[in-house]
């Protein structure tokens, strides 16, 4: 089956500081990856080259087997800022129903997938709250929602265990797992190593602008991820 997506040689400046070196990389159908790297390592700039929020400088990137410059190649795609922000007035059910009606969802169906996703996330009896009384972590789980209810074939999400506690950071692990057997294809962007290497299918590690290394997560079976992690990224300093 073709790649949901694929970046080929993808360079990105900005002004004379090359954040991207010639990327190359893929993500499979109805699976999870997760994208790790230090600080400053360019995991942000690709996030962005690939929903064309910011552009390039050479290389080309295809979503669906089409050029990412054209907007019907992201039509299929949600994505999840690593900082969820929207008006402080709205509840988080009334949030929650202004996504769904953007991605065309009314009615009984909206209700009904409003009340799935809040239960799934832990956020049922937050649903009267308002935004401007929310914990951060409150927050995150209501942006989160905020995506997974555009029932998108490909979801893209920047840290969303930022500001989670462990209960919610498992719920939304169960979650993603769900959505993944639902055929759904996942692209995390976490430093939550401990946490990712234990439902994503893949990684890629990215460090100084280039991806070092790519491979499955079901290859560590008598050590973990994040030492392996941090060995390979310090003898790439």
């Amino acid at each position: 089956m073709d790649a949901i997506l694929e970046v080929k040689d993808v360079s990105k400046f900005y002004g004379s500081f090359q954040a991207l070196k010639s990327v190359n990389l893929s993500l499979k159908p109805n699976s999870i990856m997760a994208l790790v790297g230090p600080n400053g390592a360019g995991k942000t700039s690709l996030l962005k080259s690939i929903l064309g929020l910011v552009s390039f400088s050479s290389g080309e990137i295809l979503i669906n087997q089409i050029d990412c410059h054209d907007y019907n190649s992201r039509k299929s795609l949600a994505y999840l800022p690593e900082k969820f922000i929207f008006y402080d007035y709205y509840t988080v059910k009334g949030t929650i129903s202004f996504f769904g009606q953007m991605y065309g969802l009314s009615g009984s169906e909206l209700s009904e997938k409003i009340d799935a996703i809040s239960s799934e996330l832990g956020i049922k009896d937050l649903l009267n709250k308002k935004l401007s009384t929310c914990s951060k972590g409150q927050l995150q789980r209501t942006g989160i929602a905020s995506v997974l209810i555009s029932d998108s074939d490909t979801i893209f999400l920047d840290e969303p265990f930022s500001g989670l506690d462990p209960v919610a950071i498992k719920e939304l692990k169960d979650t993603l797992i769900k959505y993944k057997n639902k055929g759904k294809t996942i692209f995390i962007n976490s430093h939550i190593l401990g946490e990712i290497e234990k439902f994503c299918d893949e990684y890629a590690i990215m460090n100084h602008g280039e991806i070092i290394e790519v491979g499955e997560f079901s290859k560590f079976q008598d050590g973990t991820f994040e030492d392996y992690f941090y060995n390979k990224v310090k003898a790439n300093a």
